[in-house]
């Protein structure tokens, strides 16, 4: 039973409000981390939005700038969470606590609601409770959202090694 688990994917879900800016990077960013860890193989990696607004769109076009400037390539399209993702994901990280509560009111069981975690609960040098939404803001905005999400990224990626 072991072996089977193992040969199972760790699978991580980011999920933010309409799957434009702050989910998608991060889906970027640990994409990235995880192929150079080698990890490809081990760990699946996908993002939502808990507002179904902007489905099948791209990551918005200014999030996409800065990012790429960074080396990352966000190409994934929106979606919304859906009830499958509780059963499906084995880690569900909100981006902020409305996006928090809202997942946590969606879960079908308290195994699903504990899932739910906090993205900033793995930052490992920013002390900010929350990745902020730079969608109505300026390029700072956007930085500060990819230095943030490469902190918890990195910070994620430790915790799930260990989870190997």
């Amino acid at each position: 039973m072991n072996d089977q688990m193992k040969s199972e994917k760790y699978k991580l879900l980011f999920v933010c409000l309409g799957n434009i800016c702050r989910s998608p990077t991060a889906e970027g960013i640990m994409i990235d981390l995880v192929k150079k860890a080698g990890l490809e193989h081990q760990i699946q990696i996908d993002s939502a939005g808990t507002y179904g607004g902007h489905a099948g769109e791209l990551p918005d076009s200014r999030m996409r700038q800065h990012a790429s400037r960074r080396g990352y390539n966000l190409i994934s399209r929106s979606r919304q969470v859906k009830p499958m993702d509780f059963e499906e994901f084995d880690l569900i990280l909100a981006m902020d606590d409305k996006n928090y509560q809202n997942l946590r009111d969606l879960a079908p069981d308290i195994e699903s609601m504990n899932k739910v975690h906090r993205m900033v609960e793995f930052c490992q040098n920013s002390t900010l409770d929350y990745v902020p939404d730079p969608y109505y803001g300026g390029a700072e905005g956007f930085e500060l959202v990819l230095d943030l999400l490469e902190d918890a990224c990195e910070g994620l990626l430790n915790d799930v090694k260990q989870k190997l």
